[in-house]
């Protein structure tokens, strides 16, 4: 590509100032000043999905509804962009980790109306990869159809898993009704909460970033959270002393970890690959 077709990055009208950031590995990221002088964080990237940024806008004002945690204000959206006010970064220290667990808890116990997206319109982006948030009358079911599935067959078609592998996971989809433990309402979920999804403020207090939320499994953000780089036990600790979780969730965790480990095998590929495919050959029985 020539300098002069080369993309450019797309910021939100009259932004100045721009200063490439870290912002995960799909994105690029500017921390920007915009025309009224505030300073923002823009994501933006040529090959956007239409209403990627919207979806995440939502995501993260869903979360911050209940007022328990704290998620970065919109700014400016648009197709080819978001912008989100600036945090500065700090570090999550003791009390900040117990707010985390304690926020965590009461986010999720502010539930939502399905397992899913009850706008039916609206995707959950992890990376590249859009799964379908189309709403299901019960959990296993949603976890099954709309997440485990078709990332072990897109895995299948692509290459990335064996067949002995897809089969492994449609077993685990046959067995969730046993598997998921007991019944719970629908827990208003990040969706995608690995440490890195975690931000502290200068002040030590937490921030939750780049959702990808939907009506789920409470022990689906726990799971993940433990997976990348597990922050402070005490998290955890706090969320347990604010709402238990049902016996047995031990024996959970590495099922829901399939979730994130089954994406990142389809992005990343190495040793994703075969994590995923032990933790399923695990719970297919």
């Amino acid at each position: 590509m020539s300098p002069s077709t080369a993309w450019r990055p797309t910021l939100p009208p009259g932004a100045g100032q721009p200063r490439r950031v870290g912002g995960g590995d799909i994105n690029e990221a500017y921390r920007v000043v915009l025309a009224d002088g505030v300073e923002a964080f823009v994501k933006t990237r040529e090959d956007a999905l239409p209403g990627e940024y919207a979806a995440e806008a939502a995501g993260l004002a869903w979360l911050a509804e209940p007022g328990e945690l704290r998620t970065p204000r919109v700014l400016a959206l648009d197709e080819r962009y978001l912008a989100l006010e600036w945090v500065e970064q700090g570090r999550l220290e003791g009390p900040g980790a117990e707010e985390l667990g304690r926020g965590l808890a009461a986010t999720h116990a502010a539930g939502a109306p399905c397992f899913g997206d009850a706008a039916r319109d609206r995707e959950a982006g992890f990376g590249s990869l859009r799964l379908s948030n189309e709403p299901t009358e019960d959990w296993p079911t949603f976890y099954a159809e709309r997440r485990l599935l078709p990332l072990a067959r897109m895995g299948g078609e692509r290459g990335v898993l064996s067949s002995s592998a897809v089969g492994a996971v449609e077993r685990v989809c046959e067995r969730l009704s046993d598997l998921v433990g007991p019944s719970e309402p629908p827990a208003r979920l990040h969706g995608d909460l690995w440490s890195g999804n975690v931000m502290a403020g200068t002040d030590g207090r937490p921030w939750l970033i780049d959702p990808a939320a939907y009506g789920g499994h409470r022990e689906v953000d726990l799971a993940m959270l433990r997976l990348f780089g597990s922050p402070s036990g005490r998290v955890f600790a706090a969320y347990e002393e604010h709402s238990p979780l049902a016996a047995g969730w031990r024996e959970r965790v590495e099922l829901y970890q399939l979730l994130p480990l089954l994406v990142h095998a389809l992005l990343f590929g190495g040793s994703y690959i075969g994590a995923a495919e032990g933790i399923a050959r695990h719970y297919a029985g």
